[in-house]
């Protein structure tokens, strides 16, 4: 009885996605046409920004995730 449920589920998780991935790129590209042009300068170091504050998040979480596991004494090396 069970064995439908995962298919159904995901089935559905997927329409319901898709529909508000379709519905949210819709609605940038309309905010896009409404006249309000970013100059290709300030876009391009916002982006830089995002980017570089997503790679500062990610070496804090690896510093962070690497002391943790040094103070419970777990093992760190690949062989």
């Amino acid at each position: 009885m069970t064995d439908w449920f995962p298919i159904v589920f995901f089935t559905l998780k997927m329409i319901v996605i898709g529909t508000g991935m379709f519905f949210a790129i819709k609605w940038h590209y309309d905010q896009g046409q409404k006249g309000r042009v970013m100059e290709r300068r300030a876009l391009l170091r916002v982006a830089g920004m995002v980017a570089g504050g997503f790679l500062l998040a990610l070496l804090l979480l690896g510093g962070v995730t690497f002391i943790v596991c040094r103070m419970l004494g777990l093992e760190l090396s690949f062989s």
